[in-house]
């Protein structure tokens, strides 16, 4: 987490927003940042669930970043419930197989599909549905998360320089080596969310005269005493309604993320503890010995494998070079809440409508683009607009792109005006 810089002694109380003065005290909330996280994994259950409002001593919102800035909690056990609700169309299970297309995930096992295992694939689930998790932690180089499934389970397990994933339902093993200890940029394999504090250190990144941080009293989560602080945007055109985190009074901890957005209904992302213990864990969750008869895919050989019963492209080759190229061209325009990012993929535009007709003129294809997307036109050219109730994403028949946590005329705006 970003260092707290105490400029003055200019304080918010409850329900008071954090004032020019304080803002950049605290280097959190980058709506890019927030995006991100959606469209990788989102969502869960329905708001910060209270059982009673605690008395507690009163603090600032500054007061409560700083606590949670220096947070050290090494080690902890429990439950985490998490839920998505993205809106995206009932594709019937196929958004998750999208975003693990997206994420390069080897797909669902079997001899030529890589490992079923690789959490790369796994834990995209994520993004669809709702989903218990059971996670453990002793200091950076034990952790475990276990994803529970009807009748099987899903675990990522770190312990030292050995990454397992296993997936009991197909008896796949996924393995791998963690970085060396001192390489801080580096993780093991584990990049989508599956913690409020994930979910938080990825949403509380930068606070600016864009945004309204303020703390509305407090909750029980897990059954543990906490402050809600909640951060909301001051412009007008983000979909983020507001982000509530419940924070533990004695440690720091994140104990609940919730992301609502300003269409109201479910929340988005609402991830938090069912229980929670912050002893240290038995040494023995951390063990992992490949069940006999297991199919064991070392990290090496998936990244060879070929995705789907495709070829693999080659490294380097055409398509990733394309991809990689309009990538390097990435610029964020706009500001605050309302930033969005764009970038040119040469040229690749989506199928497009024939002339005077519509998206269902496509067929299938024109279907599928039309259940979640809208035909938008204006001084750019013309495109398609992908909704979700989070992130929207405008693709120009030209191929460039604009993503963000912003509205649709919001996207057509800004492509219109970087013609």
């Amino acid at each position: 987490m970003a260092p707290i810089d105490s400029d003055d002694n200019t304080t918010a109380g409850a329900g008071e927003e954090l004032r020019p003065g304080r803002r950049k005290a605290a280097r959190y909330v980058v709506p890019v940042t927030v995006m991100g996280v959606a469209a990788a994994t989102i969502g869960l259950v329905p708001a910060l669930a209270d059982s009673g409002d605690p008395d507690l001593p009163k603090v600032t919102a500054e007061q409560l970043i700083e606590k949670i800035a220096k947070s050290d909690v090494q080690q902890l056990s429990g439950t985490v419930r998490i839920s998505t609700d993205l809106g995206l169309p009932d594709l019937g299970g196929l958004e998750s197989g999208l975003m693990s297309g997206m994420s390069g995930g080897p797909g669902s096992g079997g001899d030529d599909e890589g490992s079923a295992a690789d959490p790369s694939a796994k834990l995209t689930e994520l993004v669809s549905g709702s989903h218990t998790l059971r996670v453990a932690a002793d200091g950076p180089d034990r952790q475990k998360v276990s994803l529970l499934e009807d009748a099987a389970e899903y675990s990522l397990i770190h312990n030292g320089k050995d990454v397992w994933g296993y997936d009991s339902k197909s008896n796949e093993v996924y393995h791998s080596t963690a970085p060396a200890p001192s390489d801080a940029a580096e993780r093991p394999e584990k990049d989508v969310p599956a913690t409020p504090k994930d979910f938080a250190d990825q949403a509380l990144a930068a606070i600016d005269d864009t945004t309204s941080v303020t703390v509305d009293g407090t909750a029980q989560v897990a059954g543990r005493d906490a402050y809600k602080l909640v951060v909301k945007p001051k412009q007008d055109g983000s979909t983020v309604g507001a982000i509530t985190v419940a924070v533990d009074a004695e440690t720091g901890t994140p104990l609940k993320f919730t992301l609502t957005p300003t269409s109201g209904g479910a929340a988005v992302v609402d991830a938090g503890f069912t229980k929670v213990s912050f002893a240290k864990p038995d040494a023995s969750t951390f063990d992992f010995t490949p069940p006999e008869g297991a199919k064991v895919t070392e990290g090496d050989e998936a990244d060879k494998a070929p995705e789907h019963g495709r070829k693999a492209p080659e490294r380097g080759g055409k398509a990733e070079g394309d991809l990689a190229k309009g990538m390097d061209g990435l610029e964020v325009i706009g500001e605050g809440w309302n930033s969005i990012a764009t970038f040119d993929t040469g040229g690749q535009g989506l199928p497009t409508a024939p002339a005077g007709g519509d998206l269902g003129d496509l067929g299938d294809l024109g279907g599928f683009l039309g259940s979640f997307g809208d035909q938008v036109k204006g001084d750019f050219g013309s495109g398609t607009v992908f909704k979700t109730r989070l992130v929207n994403a405008l693709i120009t028949d030209d191929g460039k792109v604009y993503a963000g946590a912003v509205t649709k005329d919001a996207l057509v705006k800004a492509a219109d005006a970087a013609k």
